[in-house]
């Protein structure tokens, strides 16, 4: 499965995440991570790091995946909203409740499970 994480607060704080998620054994055992530009917008000169791309392998867990994002983003001190990307479905972690964190979860098993059965 394919994933992409944008963050408002630029390539730092990606680069940030992907060596948080890195150090973690359950995602560094099952994802493969890489922080990617998109092309610049009209009047910008080159490219932006804009987007953590992961590509989930067997034996991926989401609830993992998700709790080292909300792990992550506490000990910035922006706490920035967090995109999740997977085709057209997008998940939205901005508070990282219970509830927002079960959804996210919910929303990715639902998404791997589909990759599985085609």
């Amino acid at each position: 499965m394919r994933l992409e994480v944008h963050l408002e607060s630029g390539a730092g704080e990606l680069r940030s995440m992907q060596s948080w998620l890195r150090s973690d054994p359950d995602v560094r055992r099952t994802a493969v991570t890489d922080v990617r530009g998109n092309d610049p917008r009209p009047g910008a000169m080159g490219s932006a790091l804009d987007v953590l791309q992961l590509v989930t392998g067997n034996g991926w867990s989401a609830a993992s995946f998700v709790l080292a994002l909300v792990a992550w983003r506490q000990t910035r001190p922006q706490r920035p909203r967090i995109e999740i990307h997977r085709g057209d479905t997008v998940i939205i972690l901005t508070d990282c409740t219970a509830d927002e964190i079960e959804r996210a979860t919910r929303a990715l098993d639902s998404a791997a499970e589909e990759d599985r059965d085609t």
